[in-house]
């Protein structure tokens, strides 16, 4: 009798062992993860201070640079980086609604419209962005159209990245499941309705990514509406270093602004993506 209870008990023990056993090892897994993630984290860390450390030795060594002059000029250089955000945001909302009308002008089954559309695609893309926004400055002036530089700066930023934009978000439409539109069809749902209510909101969740991108990339470009007499950061850096003959330090100092806000912004894309990943997990 002792010997079927002590074998029950022993049975049980194992029986329970064997149930633990795959948490035991998840649990080793995830350990094993975090130790290679956070040790991957310090190597990296550490090779960028390395490399930035290293490049800003050598910089400071040429004797190029002097923190008297930065500090004296600093704060109006720096006075431009509200303008290069604004212009930025301002042109990349715009861009989005280019895009949206282009890509449904590039879906569309009628041909005076696809005409539009795509001709707006081939030109933009077929012409550098500086003479773009030269020509709206210079250009249609002798026409007699006059746009505020500020104005035309941002609709040329925005007319330019709307057609690549284009592409995207026509690519991000076309991505929506095809079963998805037949069975809102199915319930007898209007064309309009079906893409206001089931295709835009995925197609967007698709290309948010590529919108970040290119918001990133137009932070930098937005140094060309300088050009057309806006000061923002690059044009302030030109202008202290060309009146004071420091253009290496100056410029050296709006690369690093440039530099440090595509870090912020990636920063926070990354953020972004990784949301929609978690969330489209969940779905």
């Amino acid at each position: 009798m002792a010997t079927d209870l002590g074998g029950s008990a022993a049975q049980a023990s194992i029986e329970e062992l064997q149930l633990q056993q795959p948490g035991v090892i998840v649990g080793q897994i995830a350990r094993a993860r975090g130790r290679a993630s956070l040790r991957f984290r310090l190597i990296f860390g550490f090779t960028w201070i390395v490399l930035v450390g290293g490049l800003g030795v050598a910089i400071a060594s040429t004797g190029k640079v002097h923190l008297d002059f930065l500090a004296e000029w600093a704060p109006f250089i720096l006075g431009g980086i509200p303008v290069t955000i604004f212009v930025s945001i301002t042109s990349i909302i715009l861009a989005v609604i280019f895009a949206l009308f282009g890509a449904l002008g590039r879906l569309s089954s009628a041909a005076p419209i696809y005409a539009i559309a795509t001709l707006y695609v081939s030109l933009v893309r077929g012409t550098p962005l500086i003479v773009q926004i030269i020509f709206v400055y210079l250009g249609l002036p002798n026409l007699g159209i006059t746009i505020d530089p500020l104005q035309g700066g941002i609709l040329t930023l925005a007319f330019n990245y709307g057609a690549y934009l284009t592409e995207i978000f026509r690519a991000g439409i076309q991505a929506v499941p095809r079963g998805q539109v037949e069975a809102a069809q199915s319930l007898a749902m209007p064309e309009r309705m079906i893409m206001r209510r089931v295709v835009l909101p995925q197609a967007v969740r698709i290309v948010i990514p590529a919108i970040g991108n290119d918001f990133i990339s137009m932070t930098k470009d937005s140094a060309l509406v300088s050009y057309v007499t806006i000061q923002e950061l690059f044009s302030r850096a030109q202008t202290v270093g060309t009146r004071t003959f420091t253009m290496f330090q100056t410029l050296l100092l709006a690369a690093v602004v440039y530099w440090v806000m595509t870090i912020v912004f990636s920063f926070f894309q990354e953020r972004l993506e990784q949301r929609l990943s978690e969330s489209d997990r969940r779905i």
